[in-house]
């Protein structure tokens, strides 16, 4: 469903050069495949979502390749319908004036389709009601949720989660991890990005690890619990995590 080969994005400073965020970035998502992406802040792991939406500002310059669904994706072009989505990793992403439920018939109308609000609200765990709510009205695991199906109401076949679990407590983040794990065994591709490292190795079938905007290592979850990661970046951020759970 979605294929990075090589992307770099870079920004012309107004004093003259360019800094460059991201670098060389690769990684696919197939059909049903949950990807995990993870690096310490500021790594460019939320820039990359961006450039796949091509939400990127008009002083980016992006190089290499993208692609989802077969079809190549240009800088600035506009995005193949009903195929990609993206769920913010902020709440404020919601429109704080209509109703969950409109936001999402507004999604499906971009996409030239219909939804069931309250039938998409209820198969990710909330209520029908909910989709009656305003943003400001739900709780912060149920606002995620509203996120995900108001992303999911356009039809796509893949996902882009940004931190979908910050801010919540380890029960909420337990079940919304849960639900993106269901997503991707029905079909969905999704790429899960994150800082909590142990549940999303936990769910993931590989992670691709950024340092300071460049690719260090992409391993399968396995590498993780078997030691057999190869960069010495990705065993660090490793045993600081479980350190941290440990704790």
């Amino acid at each position: 469903m979605l294929r990075i080969e090589n992307l770099s994005v870079s920004f012309r400073r107004h004093q003259g050069g360019r800094t460059t965020p991201l670098k060389g970035v690769s990684l696919n998502v197939a059909r049903g495949e949950l990807v995990g992406l993870i690096g310490g802040s500021g790594a460019g792991k939320s820039l990359l979502a961006e450039a796949v939406m091509g939400l990127l500002p008009r002083n980016a310059e992006v190089a290499g390749s993208l692609s989802v669904d077969g079809q190549a994706l240009r800088p600035g072009a506009p995005l193949p319908t009903g195929v990609l989505a993206l769920a913010p990793q902020g709440i404020d992403a919601l429109d704080p004036l209509a109703r969950v439920g409109t936001q999402m018939e507004r999604f499906a109308r971009l996409a030239h389709r219909s939804v069931d609000a309250p039938a998409l609200m209820r198969s990710l765990g909330l209520s029908a009601a909910a989709a009656r709510a305003y943003p400001h009205e739900l709780s912060g695991g149920m606002a995620k949720r509203a996120l995900i199906a108001t992303a999911l109401a356009s039809g796509a076949k893949l996902l882009i989660a940004d931190e979908p679990t910050l801010g919540l407590d380890p029960d909420l983040a337990d079940s919304l991890m849960a639900l993106l794990g269901r997503l991707a065994e029905q079909g969905t591709g999704v790429l899960l990005i994150s800082h909590d490292l142990p549940r999303l190795v936990a769910l993931s079938e590989r992670v691709t690890i950024l340092q300071e905007g460049a690719m260090v290592e992409t391993a399968p979850a396995s590498a993780f619990a078997d030691g057999t990661l190869q960069h010495p970046f990705s065993r660090e951020l490793w045993a600081a995590q479980t350190w941290s759970e440990a704790c």
